[in-house]
């Protein structure tokens, strides 16, 4: 039976919510620096004062006692769920204040955008924005990428009782070393490591491009920080179209497809055992999900003008695919070319990779390769025991970091989860053809929101309807948690505010 949440079970989550909103006042830090470094003093002072109030409401927070126990499930999805929604409300007060948003909503749009990494955005003017709210879009987007709960047990936040649960509430149930703070560890030094490569190898293209050194860092930095997160927020509005640089968009390929990996593989390559990638579940799924689209997709570009000879077709479809199927929607075709010049069956291959997304336990977005190949070798189960005799048993197993047997409950969890973003996808496509949207146009965007893809077709724009603002904001939210810890806190809040007996299991 569903039960209401007591007031332990608030005083605990409001507890955590305020660590994790002080953390942010923290995060806000680098912004206000880098105002100070660039002489930017109307950004500085926006940064200070929003420190301040998320002080005060994080501090405020912090004050409610709890006991050190171990957190319970439902306090640690109530708290993961909680948290996404409440650090972009206070994340958007500085954007707002920018100038560069037309009401506060769009600025919270963007601000949902950054933390799940989608990489949408409604914001005005984007190339006149200054340096600190360009930097402070970029952390959202490694804040949101690593994950807030992952970033946070990195620092020690939570501590050892409550960090397991709050690791597991966020979708990240392998762990890469023994416990989940030396997990995390990993993963934050690990990005940190490739960041920093990423940096200076396209701090090298920027300058021998002509950008001045300050700003090829700046531009350098983002890049690779929005790449390895597989974010897709850029600090110029033609997103990496501008940079009109071949071996730019190679290394952003590189970061993207390298964020889309499962950080418990990269572990595994990282221990001297690449073996282990070649053979994973969502390695081969992968190859031939990617591959059979390829193939589609290919196809469907050779009849368009946009793409009519090799090296555009190599170099612009192949940079489009692959930010689709790592969900982080850099673009190198402009929004307009994307609606009006690529063949519809190309339009429809890029939102299929979209909605698919990358590996389980990575930065990217989408049901998860992973899950696809589970249901994928659930129906060959499925198949083999309806041709096996009555007394045969059955047994399918499959490879990710050693040999693992397919069971009923992970079938189930991966089809229930697939089956949940479907119907996602379904009802905000619905909902912005009720808009007065077209439908492929409408299809195409509610599979870039849910699946936190990014690459948008122009109906997320500034002076969208607000009603169609807050469904694309729940989308990113929903599919970021996974659904799981989603409708756990939904279930959960019903059973607060409605009567017991409603919610109780039929006998």
């Amino acid at each position: 039976m569903w039960q209401r949440f007591t007031a332990i079970d608030l005083r605990i989550i409001g507890h955590y919510l305020g660590v994790l909103i002080v953390f942010a006042a923290v995060i806000m830090l680098v912004p206000f620096i880098t105002a100070l470094l660039f002489g930017e003093w109307e950004p500085a002072a926006r940064y200070l004062w929003s420190i301040g109030i998320a002080l005060i409401v994080g501090g405020s927070l912090r004050f409610l006692r709890i006991d050190q126990a171990r957190l319970t499930r439902r306090q640690a999805m109530a708290i993961t769920g909680f948290a996404w929604i409440v650090l972009a409300l206070i994340c958007s007060i500085p954007l707002f204040f920018s100038g560069h948003y037309l009401t506060y909503l769009d600025a919270l749009f963007d601000g949902v955008s950054g933390l799940t990494t989608t990489g949408a955005s409604i914001i005005i003017d984007l190339d006149h924005l200054s340096n600190a709210d360009n930097m402070f879009r970029f952390m959202m987007h490694l804040l949101g990428g690593l994950g807030l709960i992952v970033v946070g047990l990195s620092f020690g936040l939570f501590g050892k009782r409550g960090g397991a649960s709050l690791f597991n509430s966020e979708g990240r149930s392998e762990h890469v070393l023994p416990n989940v703070i030396q997990t995390a560890q990993f993963i934050g030094r690990l990005t940190a490591v490739v960041i920093a490569i990423a940096t200076a190898l396209i701090m090298v293209v920027c300058l021998l491009a002509g950008m001045e050194p300050a700003r090829a860092f700046l531009h350098s930095l983002w890049l690779a920080i929005s790449g390895c997160a597989t974010g897709g927020f850029t600090p110029m509005s033609q997103s990496v179209m501008y940079y009109h640089s071949f071996v730019l968009e190679l290394l952003l390929m590189v970061a993207m497809i390298w964020g889309s990996i499962n950080f418990v593989v990269h572990a595994e390559i990282w221990k001297g055992r690449p073996s282990v990638f070649f053979r994973d579940l969502e390695t081969r799924t992968a190859l031939l999900w990617v591959g059979l689209l390829t193939v589609v997709f290919t196809a469907a570009l050779a009849g368009s003008s946009l793409f009519s000879d090799l090296p555009a077709l190599l170099r612009r479809g192949l940079f489009m695919e692959i930010s689709a199927f790592t969900t982080t929607g850099f673009q190198v075709i402009t929004t307009n070319q994307l609606t009006t010049v690529l063949a519809s069956g190309a339009f429809l291959t890029l939102a299929l990779l979209m909605a698919v997304g990358g590996g389980a336990g990575s930065t990217a977005g989408g049901v998860k390769i992973h899950r696809v190949g589970i249901i994928f070798k659930s129906i060959v189960a499925t198949i083999k025991e309806s041709l096996a005799p009555d007394s045969a048993r059955v047994v399918v197993d499959y490879n990710h970091v050693g040999r693992r047997i397919l069971t009923a409950d992970v079938a189930k969890g991966a089809m229930t989860v697939f089956i949940l973003y479907v119907v996602t996808y379904v009802v905000g496509a619905l909902v912005g053809i009720a808009h007065g949207y077209e439908a492929t146009t409408a299809i195409f965007e509610s599979v870039a929101m849910t699946s936190n893809g990014g690459i948008i077709t122009g109906l997320a724009a500034p002076g969208m309807p607000v009603t169609l603002e807050l469904f694309y904001i729940f989308q990113m939210w929903a599919g970021r948690l996974e659904f799981i810890a989603f409708v756990a806190l939904v279930v959960e809040i019903a059973a607060s505010v409605f009567p017991r007996n409603l919610l109780r299991r039929p006998r």
